[in-house]
């Protein structure tokens, strides 16, 4: 009896530490100086500490809200991510580990590829990429024009595993990033940007993936645990 009560007291640990993994976190880098390293802004460095480092890369405030950067309708108004060191890869860290998804939105001037690791800086298994194009050329930057990164797109990415660290790819000054969900879904918070797309076809994909294991999910339960419509 005593096995079987450490046994249940064991598998509520682990279930605890999946929960405790699984908690959703947003980073909308508002509040950040601009032209300021976000590096551990995220990890006790001023804003709220979730543990998530950056490599690299900046913050920058909307020219229109007295910053330097040259962005436009980004979707949590005034500050955005990009990173300035084109030699290297640049990467998100979360030594906890989150699992299901990672979302954002982003402006590109270029075709880039962003990817989930196991392990810190890009180290371990790939877990899944995700490809980004460019939007230099998308025009109709409505309500908000002053801004070479105007065009804002949801991209997320679904996966199976634990990730550590994300490669952001070796960007110079070429791509936006705004609103950086990590298990929270296909949809991060703030997508009130003027100009921002709906997901890509190869999102909506994955997304529609996740939707059909969840109703494979429902079909295995016992008929007399589902409520069928009345016709």
């Amino acid at each position: 009896m005593k096995n079987l009560r450490n046994a249940f007291l064991g598998l509520g640990l682990a279930g605890a530490a999946v929960l405790a993994q699984a908690s959703p976190i947003f980073l909308d880098f508002e509040g950040i100086a601009d032209d300021t390293s976000v590096a551990d802004f995220y990890n006790g460095g001023g804003g709220t500490n979730y543990g998530v480092s950056f490599s690299s890369g900046v913050a920058q405030v909307d020219s229109d809200a007295g910053g330097s950067g040259d962005i436009a309708n980004e979707p949590s108004p005034s500050t955005v991510l990009l990173f300035l060191d084109g030699t290297q890869s640049s990467f998100l860290n979360y030594a906890p580990g989150f699992n299901t998804s990672v979302s954002f939105f982003y402006s590109s001037v270029t075709d880039i590829n962003v990817k989930v690791y196991t392990e810190l800086n890009g180290g371990g298994s790939l877990l899944g990429s995700i490809a980004l194009t460019s939007q230099f050329d998308l025009g109709g930057c409505n309500g908000d024009p002053t801004g070479t990164f105007c065009n804002f797109t949801l991209a997320s990415l679904i996966f199976t595993g634990t990730g550590k660290s994300i490669d952001f790819g070796e960007t110079l000054n070429q791509v936006a990033f705004d609103n950086i969900a990590l298990n929270a879904g296909a949809l991060p918070p703030g997508n009130g940007g003027g100009n921002n797309k709906v997901p890509e076809p190869h999102t909506l994909a994955l997304m529609g993936l996740a939707l059909a294991g969840m109703g494979a999910v429902r079909r295995r339960k016992p008929a007399a645990d589902r409520v069928e419509p009345i016709s």
